[in-house]
């Protein structure tokens, strides 16, 4: 295949300078985002007479243009493609594509401190590193985990600032002893200092110093008989046993080492992390990259290890099952974090039993994810046939699905979720904040949703189903909508729920003249739109409690006299929390328009009084 594009007359503005370039269909659509340490030399590589791979040639055929940014290094490149990729999403950038960083543990600065989850890039957000962390974990479950066995051994308080400072007794942790009560003074300020001393130790690695510790302890108050005092502390080493028992993987000495396997089966390829800190293995993450056999697994490692280190700290140890295409990009992340990193690709012993057990992750995780595709797609082709809806492909299949959520009346939240090429899209998700409406008025709120969803839209850019979380009312709403923005009310499908609300008694309601069916609790269609039907719920319930949150983050900061809503607005804006402003300097809240340094200073102490 050739390209369209002019290349020779290009080729003689390029310039032999550090950059990214961005190639551009006929449509202006980014296809494609890539750095190179020389432009010219790199761009003129794609329009030889052979290309490496089937994907790229059916690339280069469809470039109408290129743009370049000339940057000062080759590592601002980086950085710079890396970005551009994941705001842009282009077509042919196959690779991790997923912005969403890993958790962590934070331990914040305050007198008593909290112990909390939170997602921050290490690279990227250095600037609100205030506090310890831990991690990052593989997902919020592990961390989650986590923080179970700190409140069952040390007895952290987790609870938001907002809760903490206004509580006159115990909450149900601190009654069931998984929390030790600071709210209420039931333990010091010197004796939760050692808990969190404890803790950190523990996340560190160095549970067994820990151990010894509490032991010592245990038998000075039976020494001195404060029995109470050392059932507490049998009570806490007994626990940290079983924690050290059940940690398989855990090795005293071992630095902190990621294992990245790759199995490749099907024309889909699944990249494996495994991820050990501090001797102990936290638990790993599968990465799916559909890509065509042609696709080298070296050049694919390469562009993922790229990627995913360009916003995450890069470990002292990479074991890999195989070698990269070149590491040159290593290098510069490397230069970029100052980091020294090992790589492996012939491990022995310990990180050659780790690097089988991600092989064998990976391949257990393809052949789930080949399973549940293959269902998926009996699915979809009976939802095709039960619903009369003509699509060529099954990746074709394009649903919306929207739902409302409110908390008690107020804060009305809209949902949108898509479903596309076979699965859920969560990046195509949305939330529309409900204003003007009766409180409690669902049609009102349905109603302005599908008008601010679809009045931009043009018909060829229409789903295929518009489903709708509703009976006869909802469904009729949707109609004059459609109606008056001269839409295909054919679209329209709304699901009641049944009696009892379970699942298999729903009901399928149409906008046009087709009678409502009953799918029946064996349908596989019917699977499916539950499926979808649920996401939207879940979605909108997440967005209402966030909004809920944030409007009482803004009521409690209102309560420091000369900030209303404007500039309490302002502050979460800037900050994100109340969490993060209690965690901020004086300085640091001047920033904020508006805010001057005597009122930063009220703020300053009511955030922790």
């Amino acid at each position: 295949m050739t390209s369209c594009f002019n290349f020779g007359a290009f080729s003689k503005s390029i310039p032999h300078l550090p950059g990214i370039y961005k190639y551009i269909d006929v449509e202006g659509n980014i296809i494609y985002v890539g750095k190179a340490r020389d432009l010219k030399k790199r761009i003129s590589s794609y329009f030889n007479k052979t290309l490496p791979s089937i994907r790229i040639e059916k690339m280069v055929s469809k470039i109408a243009d290129i743009e370049i940014i000339v940057t000062k290094s080759e590592i601002e490149a980086l950085i710079l493609e890396n970005n551009l990729i994941k705001s842009l999403k282009p077509k042919y950038n196959i690779l991790f594509r997923d912005d969403k960083s890993y958790p962590y543990l934070k331990i914040s600065l305050h007198e008593y401190p909290r112990l909390h989850i939170v997602r921050l890039k290490p690279i990227v957000d250095s600037k609100k590193l205030e506090g310890q962390y831990f991690g990052p974990f593989p997902d919020s479950y592990g961390a989650r985990e986590t923080i179970k066995i700190l409140q069952k051994i040390f007895r952290l308080r987790t609870c938001e600032d907002s809760v903490f400072l206004h509580r006159s007794r115990p909450c149900l942790l601190g009654q069931i002893g998984k929390c030790s009560a600071p709210c209420t003074r039931n333990i010091s300020f010197e004796d939760y200092d050692k808990n969190i001393k404890e803790a950190s130790l523990f996340l560190n690695g160095k549970a067994t110093a820990v151990l010894s510790d509490l032991k010592q302890k245990m038998q000075i108050a039976s020494d001195s008989m404060n029995f109470e005092l050392a059932a507490t502390l049998r009570d806490q080493i007994t626990a940290l046993k079983s924690v050290l028992h059940k940690q398989a993987m855990e090795h005293i000495g071992v630095k902190d080492t990621d294992i990245i396997s790759v199995v490749r089966e099907s024309g889909k390829t699944c990249i494996n992390v495994v991820m050990i800190r501090n001797g102990r293995h936290i638990g790993d993450k599968n990465f799916l990259i559909e890509v065509g056999e042609e696709e080298g697994i070296d050049s694919l490692l390469e562009s993922f290890v790229t990627q995913y280190y360009s916003v995450r700290a890069l470990p002292d140890v990479i074991v890999s099952s195989h070698r990269f295409s070149t590491l040159d990009n290593i290098d510069l992340i490397s230069c970029q974090q100052s980091k020294k990193v090992s790589l492996s690709f012939k491990p022995r012993g310990l990180k050659s039993s780790w690097l089988g057990q991600s092989i064998e992750n990976s391949k257990i995780f393809l052949a789930k994810h080949i399973d549940s595709q293959y269902l998926r797609k009996f699915r979809i082709k009976n939802l095709l046939y039960e619903l009369g809806i003509c699509v060529e492909t099954y990746e074709q299949l394009y649903i919306e699905c929207f739902d409302i959520s409110h908390y008690s009346g107020e804060s009305t939240n809209a949902s949108c979720v898509v479903f596309n090429k076979c699965e859920m899209q969560p990046s195509r998700y949305k939330l529309y904040n409900i204003e003007n409406i009766i409180p409690g008025d669902d049609y009102a709120a349905m109603g302005q949703v599908l008008y601010r969803r679809f009045s931009k839209f043009e018909n060829r850019d229409m789903p295929n189903l518009v489903l709708i979380d509703g009976g006869p009312g909802q469904v009729e709403i949707a109609k004059k909508i459609f109606i008056q923005l001269g839409l295909d009310i054919k679209l329209i499908a709304g699901i009641s729920k049944g009696e009892g609300r379970k699942v298999g008694l729903e009901t399928l309601h149409f906008a046009d003249k087709r009678p409502a069916i009953s799918l029946g609790a064996n349908s596989p269609a019917l699977m499916l739109i539950a499926y979808i039907r649920d996401e939207a719920h879940r979605f909108a319930i997440e967005g209402v409690r966030n909004r809920v949150a944030k409007l009482r983050n803004m009521s409690l900061i209102m309560n420091v006299d000369g900030i209303g809503k404007k500039k309490s607005q302002a502050l979460l804006k800037h900050f994100g929390s109340l969490q993060d402003i209690s965690c901020a300097t004086i300085e640091e809240i001047m920033s904020v328009d508006g805010i001057s340094r005597s009122l930063a200073e009220k703020i300053y102490d009511f955030v922790r009084s």
